[in-house]
């Protein structure tokens, strides 16, 4: 009989065999007196000895010992205390312990993609049986090679309409082959501070491009891209493949993801129920015989088939399009994350093992993450996330203006592209207190202070850019619509420069203020230092334009607000369904 076998017969739950020890923050596994080993499946090499982490470090083994060879002390806890080292004088200072709490956070916070890794994240309880869980599917290249440390994350969660697979069927078309059903960018600034979950609708009208992807057979096939078609095709149809749906968000936003993550129907059933319920709020009653959601007005704690069904419904809720649809699930979400890192399941064995599994087994990732280990990495990174600085939001959309009858949207130029240069900025939805360094202040200040008028700037242009003819725009549009009658053009520069810069005298600060104001160059943009003198023999500034640039009259520097009338939900709020 195997493990998991005789936790069975003697009607042992395998979560309860793992004890929170207050002293350290971690789950500890603690033997009945009958049992020789845990049910619980653990990581190769691992350790089951009484009071143990049950766990080796990482990238070594300890040799497996023979079942004979396993000893438990039941009951018993083991308090692991040090000795003086030689020549101390009493008792060596100890640095102050994690609160447990807070550790636990770490260890499950984060709830990566909202949802799907909080449970891997506890996957140290039980490594290689949830390695073995995890389905990876090809990056194609399409994203950075992994996330960093010491760079914004941007991860991309996918929900599939696809109806194989256990627990997916009876919902729709079981024979189609899927589209991007729930799409959601996450991104999280790189000081960890706050982060932005953007819903990408479905039926938006974009260009997918076209779409390098490997082939189960090991060979690479190149997937043509299509022209004016909806967003959810970027998945499912012709073949196309999550990496595939990667590269089109990052047509759209500017952003190029890290990782992206799959989610069937069974991941809303399986996690809902892992975490005991998730609570939701209507503002109305609701019976959408489509969704086969009947639920009344009021607070209620759903899970499995009622969770699924409460994020499918759309045609009872707001105007029973797409659009209403992901405002509910963006409330569904929320509330899901504050449950996981809620105490009462942070602080169950029981709950966390039921995550972990569920979690792995209705994930699918990018092959560069398909590994516990990263995977709790990865989780640890966005655990440092305060829920209050989370944002969910949508894409600005308006009508599609080609069509008589709307059935479809299109990006609204203005709104949709200041909100991505916000996200690509990591510039917050929230306003978060940010302690700033002198050196920033200092920075900052150069934008602080009395501005010139537009007439009295005077300024040389350079092309730095890259970008041929970007410097005579630049001009034109200075000269004929901004009133800066006093600036020329001198060509390219010396070489192409990452970043657009503004070099000026201490006299001419105001001009510079001004410039920057009209051209929406950053603090970091301006140089103080030395001007040159123009053709004319006159002081003037020098402004080089870098690859940063994105043409005349596009704002350098991202708006610090996002843009009115946004659909937007904060994480920490609870909001009744309309």
């Amino acid at each position: 009989m195997d493990a998991q076998g005789r936790g069975r017969a003697e009607n042992i739950d395998p979560a309860d065999q793992w004890v929170l020890n207050p002293d350290t923050g971690d789950y500890e596994l603690r033997l009945s007196p009958s049992a020789g080993q845990s049910s619980v499946p653990k990581p190769r090499g691992s350790s089951t000895r009484q009071g143990g982490r049950g766990r080796s470090a990482p990238g070594r083994e300890r040799p497996r010992e023979r079942e004979d060879e396993r000893r438990a002390v039941p009951g018993q806890r083991r308090r692991r205390v040090k000795e003086p080292e030689p020549g101390a004088g009493g008792r060596r200072k100890q640095k102050p312990r994690k609160t447990k709490g807070k550790k636990v956070l770490v260890w499950t916070g984060g709830t990566l993609a909202f949802l799907l890794v909080a449970g891997c994240t506890g996957g140290y309880l039980y490594y290689q049986h949830l390695n073995d869980n995890i389905t990876s599917i090809n990056d194609d290249g399409a994203g950075t090679g992994g996330f960093s440390k010491d760079r914004a994350i941007n991860i991309l969660v996918m929900g599939t309409d696809k109806r194989s697979g256990s627990g997916n069927k009876g919902y729709g078309d079981e024979g189609s082959a899927g589209h991007a059903d729930t799409t959601i960018l996450l991104h999280v600034s790189k000081d960890r501070t706050n982060a932005t979950a953007l819903s990408i609708p479905r039926d938006m009208i974009v260009d997918i491009p076209d779409c390098p992807t490997r082939q189960e057979d090991g060979s690479d096939k190149v997937i043509p891209g299509s022209r004016n078609v909806r967003f959810n095709e970027s998945l499912g149809q012709n073949d196309r493949t999550p990496s595939c749906t990667m590269r089109t968000v990052t047509e759209i936003t500017g952003i190029k993801m890290d990782h992206f993550m799959v989610a069937d129907f069974n991941a809303v059933k399986t996690l809902s129920s892992a975490v005991g319920g998730v609570d939701v709020c209507l503002a109305k009653d609701i019976d959408d015989p489509k969704s086969h959601l009947k639920l009344a007005k009021g607070k209620h704690t759903i899970e499995g088939e009622d969770a699924l069904a409460f994020v499918r419904t759309r045609h009872s809720v707001g105007t029973g399009g797409d659009l209403s649809r992901i405002e509910l699930q963006q409330q569904f979400l929320s509330s899901l994350m504050r449950k996981l890192k809620s105490n009462d399941t942070l602080s169950s064995p029981q709950k966390m093992v039921s995550l972990a599994e569920a979690g792995t087994e209705a994930l699918t990732v990018d092959s560069k993450i398909a590994d516990i280990m990263k995977l709790k990495n990865l989780g640890m990174e966005l655990g440092k996330l305060d829920m209050k600085n989370l944002s969910f939001a949508t894409v600005p959309v308006i009508d599609n203006p080609a069509e008589e009858v709307h059935t479809t949207v299109v990006p609204d130029p203005a709104k949709s592209e200041q909100l991505f240069s916000m996200m690509r900025a990591d510039e917050s939805l929230t306003a978060v207190k940010k302690k700033e360094k002198k050196e920033k202040a200092a920075v900052a200040a150069r934008l602080k202070g009395p501005k010139a008028d537009a007439s009295e700037v005077r300024v040389d242009l350079y092309n730095g850019s890259g970008k041929t003819g970007a410097a005579q725009k630049t001009l034109t549009w200075l000269q004929n619509t901004e009133g800066v009658l006093k600036s020329s053009q001198l060509g390219n520069a010396p070489s192409v420069i990452k970043k657009t810069t503004l070099e000026y005298a201490p006299g001419q600060a105001d001009q510079a203020r001004r410039l920057a104001d009209i051209m929406g160059l950053p603090a970091a943009a301006l140089k103080p230092g030395k001007s040159e003198k123009n053709a004319q023999g006159l002081p003037a500034m020098k402004l080089t334009l870098g690859e940063d640039f994105k043409g005349a009259g596009v704002p350098i520097s991202a708006p610090s607000k996002a843009p009115e009338g946004i659909q937007k939900v904060e994480a920490d709020k609870t909001v009744c369904a309309k």
